[in-house]
């Protein structure tokens, strides 16, 4: 077994204190340049390109060593500003990583201006449909007039004007979730620096009965950080007897705001 291959899991640009991550294995920086890159030695039988693709189809191999990755990271960037490299980076030789730093040098400071002071904060906003059916009334003015008619109406204009409700509220469900979905995202997007917005998912990739109506990514000064999180927090108590559900997690590395490019 020959550890001849280096698995990068982030770079700083400022001496990363090895303290923090004194607790995992075999982790060195490495300083090129004006960087310092935190790596550790592997070998080939796990981490060649041919071996790393079979690897990733053992569960149990790819959470352990993607939770580790993305641990590491996050243990950096406690006490300093990082850029985060993808899970499974591998570069055959010093060499071959100096030349790559060298290379994209202007980018990866241009980014570290930009994310320094900041953090990735990840907010999913999920929507209880039966919970709003029950309290469409409350939600739609449409809705209650419908009511009103079926409350006034003979039984059999009752029975055609609730069938016909049913399918309003449906359409209004539909429109309620896409209206909240975008309040959400203005009023965290007003305490960010930046957004991305990632694909709604669909429930058999959430495990949640409830349907996703934002998936989104911020980048917050660390000075807003506080006003952020209180304000998903009043949302949430807020929200929640209506049938919005907020999972925020955070911070995290800035992978969805790093953009490397050559010089």
């Amino acid at each position: 077994m020959n550890n001849n291959l280096i698995y990068v899991y982030c770079l700083t640009n400022s001496p990363p204190d090895m303290e923090v991550i004194k607790g995992f294995n075999a982790l060195v920086s490495l300083k090129i340049d004006d960087f310092y890159v935190i790596i550790k030695c592997v070998d080939d039988v796990e981490f060649s390109e041919e071996n790393f693709k079979a690897k990733l189809s053992e569960i149990d191999w790819l959470e352990s060593n993607a939770r580790e990755h993305v641990a590491v990271i996050n243990k950096v960037m406690e006490t300093s500003s990082v850029i985060p490299f993808k899970f499974g980076t591998i570069f055959h030789s010093e060499e071959r990583l100096s030349l790559f730093i060298s290379d994209y040098s202007l980018s990866l400071n241009e980014n570290f201006n930009y994310i320094d002071g900041k953090e990735e904060w990840a907010v999913k906003v999920f929507c209880n449909r039966q919970i709003l059916s029950e309290k469409i009334d409350e939600l739609s003015s449409e809705a209650a007039e419908l009511e009103k008619q079926i409350m006034a109406s003979s039984p059999g204009k009752a029975f055609l004007l609730k069938r016909k409700k049913t399918d309003l509220i449906e359409n209004e469900i539909d429109k309620l979730c896409k209206f909240y979905g975008q309040e959400y995202f203005n009023g965290f997007e007003d305490l960010s620096e930046s957004t991305s917005l990632n694909n709604l998912l669909p429930k058999e990739f959430t495990g949640r009965e409830d349907t996703m109506i934002l998936n989104a990514v911020f980048l917050v000064q660390k000075t807003k950080v506080r006003e952020f999180v209180s304000f998903v927090e009043q949302l949430k108590r807020t929200n929640e007897k209506s049938g919005f559900f907020i999972d925020f997690t955070g911070p995290w590395p800035p992978f969805s705001f790093i953009s490397i490019k050559e010089k």
